[in-house]
This record gives C-alpha cells, structure tokens and sequence, in this order.
C-alpha cells in the first residue's frame, strides 16, 4: 500500500474514532459496569440490611456479568460506612445501602465526615418494614402489655439490645416510652445480628428490630414477638398484633431500607441502577424470598427516595431533638 493511500485512510478513521469516544463519554451507561461493584452495608453481617443486599446483591451480579461485593463497614451509628461511600469515586462502583438512619445520623450528630443531604444521591428505596419487639421466652413477658407493666413497675430492669444507638429501633423504643411511661435500660450493639444473637443467648431480654432480622427465630419460637410497630400486621408474621392494637392507641413507626451512590454520579448510571434494582425486587423468587422474611417490596424513582428523606427528616427531628431525649 503507498504511503499516500495510508495517509488517506488515515484521515478518514480518524473522525470515525474520535465519534466513537464522544459517543462513549456521552453515555457512561453503555460500558457500566466494567468491573466489580462493591456495596457498602454499614452494619453488621446477620442483620436484614445485610440480608437484603446480599440477596439482591447475587441477583444484580447475575444481570450485569460483574461481581458485587457487600462490604460491611461498622462503626458509630452506620457513620464510618456512610463516610467511606460518600468519599468514593463517584462512578456507580461504589454504592450505599441506607435507610432512614441516613436522616437520624444528620439529626443526632452535629459534626459529621460527610454531609447527610449533600454527598449522596438516592437511587431507590428498596423495601419497607416493621420494627418488631421481640423477648427471650425465658423473660416470661407474653404480651406488650406485660412488657410496659414490667418497665413501669420496675425501671430499668429490662435490657433492651439496641441494634444502634440513635436507630429507628431507638426513636421507636423512645415513643413507646414517652406515650406509656415505660423505662428500660438501652445496650447498643453494632448491628442486628448481634442484638438478636444476645437476645437468643439469655445475655439480654429484649430487642426491637427491623422484623426481616428475626422472623425464622419467632417462627421455630426461639424468640417470643410481642408487637409490630407499624399501623398494619405483617404478611409474613401475621398473628403478632400491633402496637396500635395491644394498648397503644394511634402508634406508627415504619421503616425502609434504600440505597445511595456518592453525590455526583452521572443520572443514566443512577437511573441503570435504579431499573435494575426494580427488576430484580420485582422478579418472583426474590420478591417471595423477601416478604418471607417480612419485607415489603416498595420501589420506585430516585426522585420518590429524594421527596421521602425530605419529608421524614420534620418527623424525626420533632423526637430527637425534645430536651432529655437523644439529641448528642
């Protein structure tokens, strides 16, 4: 070939190359992901933020041909794992599962590595749920009504494990006690499982936790359920009452569980990933596996996550921030 016909060629590849990259950088989505996704779970292993993810976390893998790896990182209220998401590249590689710890964090620390509603950019809320009170049979409280007699009659005699301090767990406990005089000592722990794994061992008599955690120890009656602290029974635990219906009249606390990329990652990366999660909460194994273990499939746009922190963080901060009640 004559050095004149190379040279043409030459020239004319080159803008077909240079379209090509454009294009490429245009659209982020097209090439996402190339390498393993890592999920930041800021809590530890056997709790039902860890078994959420992990569960959707083997589906995702599945659908992107990519590993995805949950990452717990404990420590100070889910703040050490939020701060490592939000110092991370903002590339879709590294994502957070949060729920509204994200809100209570913000409320009840007044310094923090990060900035709850400036370094995150919601993707999804994957799941709501209830908090469930759970005892050790051995307590030989068999309803919620003995529960608050007990910590009315004698304060502090019951220990509650906390699966963190500040939690919605905590704020749920903490309205219990303000609508019924109810007082109980508090031991936080780093996450659910271990809350429930002492509770299960005799090491302490109670927890309130996110129902998911514990559900197959109600269920083979290792631990005795008590109530339900949303406005509606659960599917998956269907005999245990509400708090609304064992004497609490009007009582409502619901949970969620989402997920989050670093502040700055591109929308169509955020969007992907927000379709994808849908699918796969949607398919029928796993949306079964779920409500088995008392979740409730929820869903939905970024937007929709965006709009529910803006609305919940009013209703917290009424509870954390009274005098003498959790405010650090």
């Amino acid at each position: 070939m004559s050095t004149q016909r190379r040279t043409l060629l030459r020239a004319l590849a080159l803008p077909l190359v240079a379209a090509a990259m454009t294009t490429a950088q245009a659209s982020p989505e097209a090439s996402w992901p190339s390498k393993p996704v890592r999920i930041i779970v800021p809590v530890a292993p056997g709790g039902s933020a860890d078994k959420l993810t992990r569960t959707l976390a083997d589906k995702l893998a599945a659908l992107w041909g990519q590993s995805v790896l949950v990452e717990n990182v404990v420590g100070a209220s889910g703040t050490i794992g939020a701060a490592k998401a939000a110092k991370a590249s903002p590339d879709g590689y590294t994502l957070l599962q949060q729920g509204e710890g994200l809100t209570l964090n913000g409320l009840l620390f007044s310094k923090l590595p990060y900035d709850p509603q400036k370094s995150f950019t919601p993707i999804i809320k994957a799941v709501v749920n209830p908090q469930i009170l759970v005892v050790n049979p051995a307590t030989g409280l068999n309803t919620l009504g003995d529960y608050i007699a007990r910590a009315k009659a004698q304060p502090q005699s019951i220990n509650l494990a906390l699966p963190g301090s500040g939690g919605i767990a905590h704020v749920a406990h903490e309205i219990l006690s303000q609508r019924t005089g109810a007082q109980v000592n508090y031991i936080p722990y780093s996450g659910g499982g271990p809350a429930a794994m002492d509770v299960l061992g005799g090491h302490a008599d109670a927890t309130l936790i996110t129902l998911a955690a514990v559900t197959e120890y109600v269920r083979a009656g290792k631990l005795r359920a008590l109530a339900v602290t949303t406005p509606y029974r659960s599917e998956a635990l269907p005999d245990v009452p509400t708090v609304s219906e064992s004497g609490v009249a009007g009582f409502a606390v619901e949970s969620w569980q989402g997920y989050f990329a670093p502040s700055g990652t591109p929308q169509v990366i955020v969007d992907k990933i927000n379709r994808d999660l849908r699918s796969v909460l949607q398919a029928p194994d796993v949306r079964a596996q779920l409500e088995h273990l008392g979740f409730k499939i929820a869903g939905g746009s970024p937007a929709e996550l965006a709009s529910s922190l803006r609305a919940e963080r009013p209703l917290y901060a009424k509870v954390i921030t009274e005098p003498g009640k959790l405010l650090r």
